[in-house]
């Protein structure tokens, strides 16, 4: 196998998933002891979150490309990039590190087409749902893409923030989450993505209308069939 560099901490609380997400595909796939050579680099998300907000997104770049290259020093062979909102500023990532980045929005297009969906309904940070770099991403595959309206995008961006990105895991918050999905499903959505890595902690098949795409688990598993193809090239 390859050895994967994780640059995470945007928040922690999801770089915990990926970690566990990518040993769980490993151990499923190789068997008995198996787990994944990674290498985590985990920010300060503090320091990202106050760029993300004054809109200093250059500078939030500049950190994540010189996290890649230090990923690179230390023997990666991959970037996965865990976070949805950063791959806003993930052009530079691989010239930076001069290794390939596993983009999570391409798996997560590929698994939504071979169910069949072609309109999804996205959710995320108010970056993710209101700029232009996810959608246009996801509309590359052909899919339509439709986001909550005004009101219900910034709570579906405040509860990340105040809340899951500090681990808590509101009812009332879940609730209005599966009004917003409802809001989707009314304005034509076929199917749910989970466009921010902790919204996992929320929702899941169960407690959406809609069938839900979690590019958490999705970004995993592809960057650990990555790391388990690459080894056998």
């Amino acid at each position: 196998m390859k050895k994967l560099g994780l640059l995470g901490g945007m928040s922690w609380e999801s770089t915990v998933t990926y970690y566990q997400e990518i040993n769980r595909r490993v151990r499923e796939v190789k068997g008995g002891l198996h787990s994944a050579p990674c290498i985590v680099f985990s920010v300060d998300f503090a320091e990202i979150e106050k760029l993300q907000h004054t809109g200093e997104w250059p500078k939030a770049g500049l950190l994540l490309d010189q996290a890649a290259a230090s990923l690179k020093l230390a023997g990666a062979e991959a970037i996965v990039l865990c976070t949805n909102t950063m791959h806003f500023v993930s052009g530079g990532i691989e010239q930076a590190s001069q290794l390939p980045l596993i983009h999570i929005c391409d798996p997560t297009a590929e698994r939504i087409l071979k169910a069949g969906y072609k309109t999804v309904g996205l959710l995320g940070t108010r970056f993710t749902m209101e700029k232009d770099f996810y959608i246009s991403r996801l509309e590359k595959f052909g899919l339509g893409v439709i986001v909550p309206e005004k009101e219900a995008r910034t709570a579906v961006h405040d509860i990340i923030y105040n809340e899951l990105c500090n681990g808590i895991v509101n009812e009332t918050s879940r609730h209005t989450y599966q009004k917003v999905i409802a809001g989707l499903s009314k304005a034509g959505a076929e199917c749910i993505i989970l466009g921010c890595t902790e919204i996992g902690m929320l929702i899941d098949h169960g407690e959406s209308e809609l069938p839900v795409f979690d590019t958490t688990k999705i970004h995993a598993i592809a960057a650990a069939d990555w790391a388990m193809q690459a080894g056998h090239s």
